[in-house]
């Protein structure tokens, strides 16, 4: 990858919402030439998509756990993601290698929040889970360096 598309994935991370001129401003490339290597870049995959930056406790959502799960049973499907892809709460899950099957990022209100939610991963899932409560967050999603 060229050191150009790099400054744009970089300056997108920081900035969705830069226009081409901003872009074409910050890298020296005309406003076409940025859009084309834009464009390039999400035909290529390497930009997923564009979106907001959440104040979660704001939106009433203070409280972040990470979930590890592993399975009670090994000889079943490893179809966790699937069973639990419609439970609101988790914002992320990723494969994960060691003791843990899954890792499950999650956002909810109350510390009872938590636990109802636990108890909804164990029963749908049929999993054991470890929980990781964040205490604060001095940084995330940094872009790219």
């Amino acid at each position: 990858m060229e050191k150009i598309d790099r400054q744009i994935l970089r300056l997108l991370a920081d900035d969705g919402r830069m226009s081409y001129t901003q872009l074409g401003r910050a890298t020296g490339l005309s406003t076409s030439a940025v859009h084309q290597r834009v464009k390039r870049l999400e035909e290529r995959g390497l930009i997923l998509g564009y979106g907001a930056t959440i104040d979660h406790a704001a939106a009433g959502k203070p409280l972040t756990a990470f979930i590890s799960i592993t399975p009670i049973d090994v000889s079943r499907p490893d179809d966790y993601p699937q069973l639990l892809e419609d439970v609101a709460e988790i914002e992320s899950c990723w494969s994960v290698a060691g003791e843990e099957s899954y890792i499950l990022k999650v956002r909810v209100a109350t510390p009872g929040d938590l636990e109802d939610l636990l108890g909804r991963v164990r029963a749908q899932a049929h999993v054991t889970t470890r929980t990781t409560i964040v205490l604060s967050t001095p940084y995330e999603n940094r872009s790219l360096h």
